[in-house]
């Protein structure tokens, strides 16, 4: 059974009060009952020795005489007086009628007549077969003429020491209970005394280890108790010290491990996952319940627990990009480093690489791309103007020729310079866009008019669908010329004869969707995602047969986007194509008004 402290307090004062009033107790009545006994059994010595010279100065006498005397000599001892002969026979009883004598049994065998008989003397005590009381037996030699003739015992009853021991005993008994009553409400009062104290700072103690560390014992006594209270005050202000500390730096690093753009993983000392940021989550699409679990369980590649096991086992940093395909493909660059201390385990460090990858393929794309562009017109120039340099006076028609093939190349030069130009100040964000209130539905007819010649000559009939009921657009006049040039541009451009390109607007929401559409031949599904790409043609030899420079539809896209809007294409082989964008009908706010530098497609 488990005790508290009030039930042990008061055990051990209970138990300090009646130890020793029960050791008393036994120690006393012992002490006493032997006193009173020595002074019985020296009072009896007085008197055996009297008894004994007194039968053996008389002289020789009968039995009836013997037990006369006997009897004469117990009323004056006030004792049992017995005499008995050196053979153990009694001769004399004064408790006993003559008559008797006879009857009882040879006394040489008792203690106290075996010691007298030795020439000493001798006693006992003990309970007396003849009248069964607990008996005083005192025994001295009697002499006659220096000879050993007999043995003089006393006896006197122990009745009134073991009455006088006893109403010690009840005496004692009394005191005992009064000491025990009294030692119970002393108990009580110091184990509650010292118990409520304990409790408080029990209490105290308890709220400290629940997380309230602005509980305070405020004890000011100069006891233990109240050293122990000032210790457990002390504590509770360092532990709340450490752990506003600790927790600032908690929500410092998880404020960095959150603001992060890089994912963080942290594995312990048995390769799993103890720590994961959002960035991570994100990233890789990981579960909440990502903790406790192995790398491999969580993002399942193969090649990331390869390189943590190596990190790990070569307890040296490692570095390597990885895919990691999905519902979001990425290539992560991991930099992992095994982690010094006690602790020990891993820290990975994921930097999404995808975007940087691609610009750099895109890069390398472009470059090749205008290479490949400038290269032709500059060779064809080159070439003709050699040509020339042979023919100008030997053929004067040939000579016109190459005259136009220059011409023509250098028109091309210009005009693929000029997009770049374009291009770059749209994505450097030097693009200048000036938002003004504009009527497309006069707007469209009057554009639609600049290309009605050449859609004539090639058969192809233009048509507006613009409704005078649309409302007017905000947008940057010279920018939204821009896009639809292109998209009318191509459509008359690329699209054949009997086909017809079809200008219209429609509202939706807060927005104008403006859509240039033909029921031309179509674009194959597998280009549609890379239409808006720099450079990127359906048909690359009749697109530089007709001039394109392959960098229109990419302008188009950025300049929609620079006004807020948003640019998509969709085509059927066989049923034409569908380009179209978003305008607003409202101002944009200030920051919103120039070129954004939307990243290249």
């Amino acid at each position: 059974m488990k005790l508290g402290v009030r039930a042990k307090l008061f055990l051990l004062s209970l138990g300090l009060i009646i130890v020793p009033v029960f050791a008393s107790y036994a120690y006393l009545r012992g002490a006493l009952e032997e006193a009173m006994l020595g002074s019985v059994r020296s009072d009896l010595r007085v008197r055996v020795r009297l008894v004994a010279q007194e039968v053996g100065d008389a002289p020789p006498r009968s039995p009836a005489e013997w037990q006369a005397l006997a009897q004469l000599l117990g009323r004056r001892a006030e004792a049992r007086v017995t005499l008995i002969t050196p053979s153990g026979a009694v001769y004399g009883e004064s408790d006993l009628p003559l008559s008797d004598l006879p009857l009882v049994e040879n006394h040489g065998e008792r203690p106290e007549v075996k010691a007298a008989l030795a020439g000493g003397s001798g006693d006992d005590v003990r309970l007396s077969a003849t009248v069964g009381q607990r008996m005083l037996y005192m025994a001295e030699p009697v002499v006659r003429e220096g000879k050993t003739v007999g043995v003089a015992r006393l006896a006197l009853s122990l009745a009134r020491v073991d009455q006088v021991v006893s109403n010690l005993q009840r005496l004692a008994g009394i005191a005992v209970l009064l000491a025990f009553g009294l030692a119970i409400v002393l108990s009580t009062v110091a184990a509650q005394v010292v118990w409520r104290d304990a409790h408080a700072l029990t209490q105290a103690a308890r709220r400290m280890a629940s997380g309230d560390l602005a509980t305070r014992t405020r004890r000011t006594e100069h006891d233990e108790i109240g050293e122990l209270g000032r210790a457990l005050d002390h504590l509770a202000s360092s532990l709340s010290s450490t752990l506003s500390e600790l927790r600032t730096e908690r929500d410092r690093v998880s404020g960095i491990l959150s603001g992060m753009h890089e994912g963080v993983l942290l594995l312990d000392r048995d390769r799993r996952v103890a720590l994961v940021n959002p960035a991570l989550c994100e990233m890789l699409l990981l579960p909440s319940d990502a903790q406790g679990k192995t790398p491999l369980e969580v993002i399942r590649h193969a090649e990331l627990k390869t390189l943590l096991d190596e990190c790990l086992e070569g307890d040296e940093p490692m570095s390597r990009e990885i895919d990691v395909g999905g519902l979001k493909p990425r290539r992560l660059l991991v930099r992992a480093a095994p982690l010094a201390g006690d602790q020990g385990g891993t820290l990975a460090v994921f930097v999404d690489v995808t975007d940087m990858r691609r610009l750099e393929t895109m890069r390398r794309d472009f470059v090749a791309n205008v290479s490949h562009e400038l290269r032709t017109p500059v060779t064809a120039i080159r070439s003709a103007a050699e040509t020339l340099e042979t023919a100008l006076e030997r053929d004067p028609d040939a000579a016109r020729r190459f005259v136009k093939i220059i011409d023509r190349n250098a028109e091309r030069l210009r005009e693929l310079v000029e997009d770049l130009l374009d291009l770059s100040r749209i994505e450097s964000r030097k693009y200048e866009l000036h938002f003004a209130e504009l009527d497309f539905e006069k707007h469209a007819k009057s554009l639609l008019g600049l290309f009605r010649e050449r859609a004539e000559k090639k058969g192809i009939q233009l048509c507006s669908l613009v409704p005078a009921t649309l409302p007017r657009v905000v947008t940057d006049e010279k920018a939204l010329d821009h896009v639809l040039t292109n998209l009318i541009d191509n459509a008359v451009k690329y699209c054949p004869s009997g086909t017809t390109v079809t200008l219209g607007a429609s509202e939706e929401g807060e927005l104008i969707r403006v859509e240039v559409a033909d029921d031309g031949p179509g674009i194959e599904p597998r280009h549609l995602p890379r239409l808006f790409e720099r450079f990127y043609r359906v048909d690359a030899g009749r697109s530089r047969e007709l001039g394109g420079t392959g960098l229109g539809l990419s302008i188009v896209k950025h300049l929609v986007e620079a006004m807020g809007g948003t640019a998509r294409v969709e085509s059927e082989l066989g049923r034409g194509t569908r380009f179209s964008f978003t305008l607003g009908t409202r101002m944009p706010p200030p920051a919103e008004r120039s070129a954004p530098g939307a990243a290249a497609p």
